[in-house]
C-alpha cells in the first residue's frame, strides 16, 4: 500500500527545492500530485506542472461535483485565492507513493480524507529573517512585484504554523533547512523508513 508524503512549511522555507529533489530521487520513486489554484500564474510557472490554474467558477464546479479533497482560501491583497487538491483520477494509494506540497491545514484535511496512516507529514523550518530575505528576492524577479501580498503571507504564516496548530496536527518531527544538503539527507532517510512501515 502506498503513502502520501506531505511537505509543508512557511513561505520561502525552501519547500520547492526540497520538493524538486525528492521527486527526482530514484530511490524514493515518488509520484507527483499537481494541486489546483485560482491565483494568477507566476513568471516561470507552467500549467499542469506547479499547479492546475483555474478560476473561482472552475473551483465551484469541482466542489459541486464532490471532487475537492481539501481546499483553503487566502484573502489576499488581490482578492480571494483558492488552493485545493482534487480527486481527479490521478491518485492511487493502493499502488503508488506520492509527494505533495501544502499547508498545515491542508495536511489535516488530506489526512482526514485518506487516513492518517497513509499521509506522512514533513515539516520544514527556517529562520524568519532568512525566509523574509528569500521571499523579497523572489518577489523582485516578478514582472509586477506583489510586496503587499508577500508581507501578508509572511505574517499569516505565524498564525497558520503556530506551535499550538503543529501540536494539534500531531507533528512531532521537524526538519531544519539551514543547510539544504543535510536537510535533504535527513528527510530522505525519514521518508524511506516511513515507506517501509506496514499500513
Amino acid at each position: 500500500m502506498g503513502k502520501m508524503i506531505y511537505l509543508m512549511g512557511k513561505s520561502a522555507s525552501g519547500k520547492n527545492a526540497v520538493y524538486t529533489h525528492l521527486l527526482e530521487s530514484k530511490s524514493l520513486n515518488l509520484k507527483k500530485v499537481v494541486p489546483y489554484t485560482t491565483r494568477p500564474i507566476r513568471a516561470g510557472e507552467v500549467e499542469g506542472v506547479e499547479y492546475h490554474f483555474t478560476d473561482e467558477a472552475g473551483y465551484k464546479k469541482l466542489e459541486d461535483e464532490g471532487r475537492v479533497i481539501e481546499a483553503r482560501v487566502y484573502h489576499t491583497y488581490y482578492g480571494p485565492w483558492y488552493y485545493f487538491m482534487v480527486d481527479d483520477g490521478n491518485i492511487d494509494l493502493s499502488r503508488e507513493n506520492y509527494l505533495v506540497i501544502g499547508t498545515l491545514e491542508s495536511y489535516q484535511k488530506t489526512a482526514g480524507y485518506f487516513g492518517r496512516d497513509k499521509v506522512v507529514p514533513v515539516l520544514l523550518e527556517l529562520d524568519d529573517g532568512v525566509r523574509l530575505k528569500r521571499a523579497l528576492e523572489r518577489e523582485m524577479k516578478e514582472d509586477v512585484p506583489g510586496y503587499e501580498e508577500m508581507c501578508r503571507r509572511f505574517l499569516a504564516d505565524s498564525v497558520d504554523f503556530s506551535e499550538e496548530k503543529i501540536r494539534e496536527a500531531g507533528i512531532d518531527r521537524r526538519f531544519f533547512n539551514n543547510e539544504l544538503g543535510v536537510c535533504l539527507d535527513e528527510i530522505e532517510k525519514y521518508i524511506t523508513s516511513r515507506l517501509c512501515e506496514e499500513n
